[in-house]
Order: structure tokens, then sequence, then C-alpha cells
């Protein structure tokens, strides 16, 4: 148990979550890591400290009463939980023509349905905290129109609207929400393609800075909202791009 609390955290094993896991350990934080296996991050050169912080979750992010069942058992764990990190997330690439109502509601059900499911499942526990935060990873393909992306880029301005309206509804109940919203980053998952080839070459003319970013840039992102609490920051979607997004 932590003097700070508790955060959960969906999709915790691998990419993204995994590091959002390590940084808000690393900040003190009791981790609750959710994900279908069950496993915890995959973050080798976490320090012992931080591993002890971590709590291995499984849960279908799709399924309601598992959601609950494990945000119960966190809970009981780790005393207070004061945040929620929806990250867990999937992408399929498809040209509209001929994107299969299947993966479109794949997309759909992992992407935004969990966050619907993960929210409600940590709402009692957040409500109780008197002071908590939803933080959102969306993507910043949620204001572009990106080719073979209709199911991905429709899931994350979803995102970026459900912020919106959590934001509004439980700013009176102490929660607050944000958007986090990433470009290209470098992961496990994706290294080999981020590094060289054609995605490589593209991405070196469309950045900025010419290099995407790292899973810890959103690891640490996330981590220093919930340590600098600012609490007229609210509804709010932060992109971490490299200033991609705004480019010309």
């Amino acid at each position: 148990m932590s003097d700070k609390g508790g955060i959960l955290v969906t999709g915790a094993s691998r990419g993204i979550g995994a590091a959002i896991a390590e940084h808000l350990a690393a900040a003190g934080y009791s981790v609750g890591c959710v994900s279908r296996s069950g496993d915890l991050p995959k973050r080798p050169q976490a320090s012992e400290a931080v591993c002890a912080r971590w709590h291995a979750l499984q849960a279908d992010v799709t399924d309601g009463a598992q959601l609950k069942a494990a945000f119960d058992t966190f809970a009981a764990r780790a005393g207070r939980v004061r945040g929620l990190v929806n990250n867990a997330g999937l992408h399929i690439e498809a040209p509209a023509d001929s994107l299969s109502v299947s993966d479109w509601r794949l997309v759909q059900d992992t992407n935004t349905l969990s966050v619907l499911l993960a929210s409600q499942a940590a709402y009692p526990h957040l409500l109780a905290a008197h002071g908590a935060l939803v933080v959102n990873i969306g993507s910043f393909f949620d204001k572009l129109g990106v080719k073979r992306n209709l199911a991905y880029c429709a899931s994350k301005a979803a995102v970026a609207a459900m912020t919106r309206v959590l934001a509004v509804e439980w700013a009176g109940k102490g929660i607050r929400a944000l958007n986090v919203a990433p470009g290209y980053i470098v992961t496990d998952l994706n290294r080999e393609q981020m590094e060289a080839g054609p995605l490589r070459a593209y991405l070196e003319k469309r950045i900025p800075g010419r290099e995407p970013g790292s899973a810890d840039d959103v690891g640490k992102l996330v981590a220093s909202l919930y340590a600098s609490d600012i609490g007229f920051l609210n509804g709010e979607t932060i992109y971490i791009d490299g200033a991609q997004g705004i480019a010309h």
C-alpha cells in the first residue's frame, strides 16, 4: 500500500501502458496493472521498488463484470484509489470501402466501450477518494483523416468526446478527466517499423524534430498530471506528437 494511493492502468502489460505503470510507480503510487493476460508490465529496467508497487490484475476490458472484480480487488489492496488510466487499445487498418463490421466493432469495443466500462467500474472508488483523475489515452488521429484508419480515427475521436463529457458530469463530484493524445510513439511492438524503412522515412519528413516519441515520453506526461494535481485543468486533450499534428 502506498500513502499516495492507487492508480489503475488498463493495457499495462506492455508498450505505452507498461511505461505509464513504471513512471506512476516511480512517483510513489500503487499501480493496478490491468491486462487480458494478467501479466505485470514488461519493463526489464524497472527497479525493485517500482516492481513492488505493481499489482497484476486480469480482466477483459470489454467485460464490465471482470473489470469491477479486478478494480474491487485492487481497492482492497491499495486503499484510496485516486486515478484511472484508460490505456488499453487496438489498431486495425483497412480501406473504408471494405472495412468489415466485425473489425469495426472490435476496434470500437476495445478503444471506446472499454473506456466507458472501466470508468464505470472505477467510479465508486474514485468518488470515495474525494479528489481523483481519469486519464484517457487517445491519439492525435482524433483530428486527422488518415487513409485506412476509419475505425481507429473514429474511436479516438470518441475517446476525446467521452473525456469532455466525463469532465463536465463528474467535476462536481471531485473527479477530473483528461485526454492524452500521442502521435507516433516507439514501443517494443513497433520498434522495427519505426526505426527503418518507409515509415521511418515518412516520419523524418512529417515530424518537425524528425524523431518519433518514446513510451517513456507518454509515461512521464501521465505521471506529471497526477503529481501536479492541477484542479482547474479538466476535460482537455493534451497532444504529445512532436508538433506533427500542426505542422504544414
